[in-house]
């Protein structure tokens, strides 16, 4: 059998280098993995086993934690998280937080469910980690061996370059298997549109929440080296399936990725399949499609890969006070509600 160049020098890189290697990258290549959230079943996966740098999937665990905490009764939801000045320095995405200040740990969750703000998960971990991150960093993957994630080490809350943070897509798929049973109570933050901050509507970055029957989260992700990395639960019936894309060149791509491992995913349990949704498109929503290029022949809605915006930051210490509907201590907003807010502002 004849291989591409590029390919067969891939190959041979991974081969001498070892799938455990904490510094082997490969840009480009997808790893994938499909379990059957329910009974664990492995429905596919392609190179499942090979560390790759997670991005802001790290945010799981530190959502995790967070949430084990929250259980425990050791925090609550609207407990003070305090701003330091190493938190408010992270790049974004973020929430443009300012040391001295404060935000809740049901802000926090927020932030790093709908945005992704590397800030917020960086003070979760500094609050939960006792003032350090790096310990919370080792919290988390202390954590991360006692779920049998074997193959992942965490250097930071946020997901943040860094050489030595690492897993695989089989690890992640564990840890969002956990999330779903061992947190129940706490899941629908993974499915929240948006949410008001500072009188700023946030909206989720995740496309799948829009695009997909079934889809009610967990997460995305990208870095420069990572690629493109995408998380999805969706439900259909009786069955969830968890999906997991790493290393995907695009937005666009790890989306049609996910979108046919999951439709296989389903066929193979005995789902019928699903049309893909079309909402109203907000603003920094395309259109795209595929007609039957392989296995990918969806059309359907993308993010825009346009940089997300950081949120703009006070001039001053101010108070982060609680928006509350039916007793949460947040305001959340309907897509229809994003969609006309987004409208009024076009001419505001």
């Amino acid at each position: 059998m004849r291989f591409p160049f590029q390919k067969a020098f891939l190959l041979c890189a991974m081969t001498t280098m070892g799938l455990g290697s904490a510094k082997a990258q490969y840009a480009g290549h997808v790893s994938s993995y499909v379990m059957d959230a329910r009974t664990g079943a492995v429905l596919s996966a392609t190179d499942a086993e090979l560390q790759r740098y997670p991005a802001s999937l790290t945010k799981l665990m530190t959502l995790y934690l967070t949430f084990r905490a929250l259980e425990a009764h050791q925090i609550t939801l609207d407990e003070q998280v305090p701003v330091s000045i190493h938190a408010s320095i992270q790049a974004p995405s973020k929430l443009g937080l300012v040391p001295g200040t404060k935000l809740t740990v049901e802000q926090g969750i927020l932030g790093l469910v709908t945005k992704s703000a590397n800030d917020a998960a960086c003070a979760l971990g500094e609050f939960l980690g006792g003032g350090d991150e790096v310990r919370f960093a080792q919290l988390m993957t202390q954590q991360a061996r006692a779920l049998g994630m074997v193959n992942t080490t965490f250097r930071n809350a946020s997901g943040l370059p860094d050489p030595d943070q690492v897993t695989t897509a089989h690890d992640l798929a564990l840890l969002s298997q956990h999330l779903i049973a061992d947190f129940p109570q706490y899941y629908h933050y993974f499915n929240v549109p948006s949410f008001y901050f500072h009188r700023r509507m946030v909206p989720n970055h995740d496309p799948m929440l829009k695009i997909y029957a079934g889809a009610d989260g967990l997460k995305t992700g990208y870095t420069d080296l990572a690629g493109h990395n995408l998380i999805t639960s969706a439900q259909r019936g009786n069955v969830r399936l968890i999906g997991v894309v790493m290393g995907s060149p695009s937005n666009a791509r790890r989306s049609m990725e996910m979108v046919a491992l999951l439709d296989k995913g389903f066929a193979d349990e005995g789902v019928a399949p699903q049309p893909l949704l079309h909402p109203a498109a907000p603003s920094g929503v395309l259109m795209a499609s595929a007609r039957r290029r392989g296995r990918f022949h969806h059309g359907f809605l993308l993010a825009s890969s346009r940089p997300m915006e950081v949120a703009d930051a006070p001039t001053a210490p101010r108070r982060y006070g609680r928006i509350s509907h039916h007793g949460a201590a947040v305001r959340m907003v309907s897509v229809r509600h994003v969609v006309a807010h987004k409208k009024r502002s076009r001419h505001s």
